[in-house]
């Protein structure tokens, strides 16, 4: 019900930040998570933004030192690296329930994020996967070097598919039909998918925007 809404509710949207925040700035962002705020970051994990990661630690998500990877079959024993990520949507929450196993692409560099719903659950923190890598995904923590032995190593280790959306809320009630004030956030680990270039190509990417929105406005 958006008339349930309170008028002073708003939503801060960080997307690819090069830099990482002041302490103030930091400050600010935790007061304004903690009176009930909405937030949509997408990181750029290229860029160092260590207080901001800690601010997710500290709702249970961890954002990785690593980006993902997978080879494909380019030919009868032609192997091909690539980093753009094929992946999926998972339709458990609000945000997603439309876009249930909707395949996109994410351009660029993205990390892998680790959930830690238990650790935070006394807080009263619930945190919901959004976006999955698809199988065969690895995260590489020695993402700068050039060595394809090590990668083929690696990429046979790894049998989970990567998380690389998450919503958190903290408050309110899990049941939708509970209108009770929470604070909300959506966290992606690419930046890419959303510029212009990647978004002619693909429609998934406007309709997830617009449902981590609805969701963080309560709508």
């Amino acid at each position: 019900d958006v008339e349930a809404v309170p008028a002073e509710l708003k939503t801060i949207v960080i997307i690819g930040p090069q830099y990482d925040f002041s302490d103030r700035e930091m400050k600010l962002l935790r007061d304004f998570w903690n009176k009930q705020g909405r937030i949509l970051l997408l990181l750029d994990p290229g860029a160092k933004t260590s207080k901001l990661d800690a601010f997710l630690n500290e709702l249970g998500v961890k954002v990785n030192d690593d980006r993902l990877m997978v080879f494909l079959r380019t030919g009868i024993q032609e192997m091909a690296l690539t980093r753009d990520v094929q992946a999926h949507f998972l339709g458990g929450s609000p945000i997603t329930k439309r876009l249930a196993d909707v395949r996109a692409l994410f351009f660029g560099g993205t990390s892998s994020l680790t959930l830690e719903p238990d650790r935070v659950r006394a807080a009263n923190i619930r945190i919901e996967p959004l976006i999955q890598a698809e199988k065969g995904y690895f995260a590489e923590t020695d993402y700068n070097t050039d060595d394809q032995a090590k990668f083929q190593t690696d990429a046979k280790k790894t049998d989970a598919s990567p998380t690389i959306g998450a919503s958190i809320e903290k408050g309110g009630s899990a049941d939708e039909r509970v209108q009770v004030n929470s604070s909300r956030l959506v966290v992606v680990s690419n930046a890419t998918f959303v510029q212009d270039n990647a978004v002619t190509q693909d429609q998934q990417a406007l309709d997830f925007i617009s449902g981590s929105v609805n969701w963080l406005l309560s709508r």
